[in-house]
């Protein structure tokens, strides 16, 4: 039996208004399924690779393309979620009274190690149900891309790795790659 009580994306933003989560240091939460989850702490591959794979986005799109968001939350209100991803591509949009929808969002991408099962596991199955399209997992226990594509019934029909030697692309923007060497240097 669980002991956890479900609250809504509204009750979730009075709380940070309220300042609940402050300092920000000693509370990294996030929504999923209406539950505050608490989030993994952020080590130096893992804001490594952040500095990397901005530097491919703000590289790899021109103006106007694509928003790059890098760690800030998506809004899924259908399922009461509000995930911080470590980096969305998302439509060229206000998002100022709004976050990201899934239909906004062209790639969704999730750095893992410590937060591989949850990010293969709960956050896969979230990202599936809210229709996510694209969705990476930057995994640093076997260095590889994991992409999931097909959200069908809360699960991905497609997943495939990329390893070094590999390039993995966008489905929004096809002609824009990123080499999986880039992102685990030797």
């Amino acid at each position: 039996m669980s002991t956890s009580t479900r609250i809504t994306a509204d009750q979730y933003h009075a709380m940070i208004r309220r300042g609940e989560f402050e300092p920000r240091e000693e509370h990294h939460v996030e929504l999923l399924y209406g539950e505050i989850v608490n989030m993994s702490p952020i080590g130096p591959p893992h804001s490594s690779l952040i500095t990397r794979l901005l530097e491919w986005s703000f590289r790899s799109l021109l103006d106007a393309q694509a928003v790059v968001r890098p760690q800030c939350p998506i809004g899924i209100p259908a399922l009461d979620s509000e995930p911080e991803p470590d980096l969305v591509w998302a439509l060229p949009e206000d998002y100022s009274v709004n976050h990201p929808r899934p239909n906004e969002v062209l790639l969704l991408i999730e750095i893992s190690y410590s937060s591989l099962t949850k990010d293969r596991g709960l956050k896969a199955r979230l990202y599936a149900e809210a229709g996510i399209a694209d969705y990476w997992i930057v995994n640093l226990v076997d260095r590889c891309v994991e992409v999931r594509r097909e959200p069908k019934d809360g699960d991905y029909r497609s997943v495939e790795s990329y390893r070094a030697g590999q390039e993995v692309r966008p489905l929004a923007f096809p002609e824009v790659a990123l080499a999986v060497a880039r992102v685990f240097p030797t």
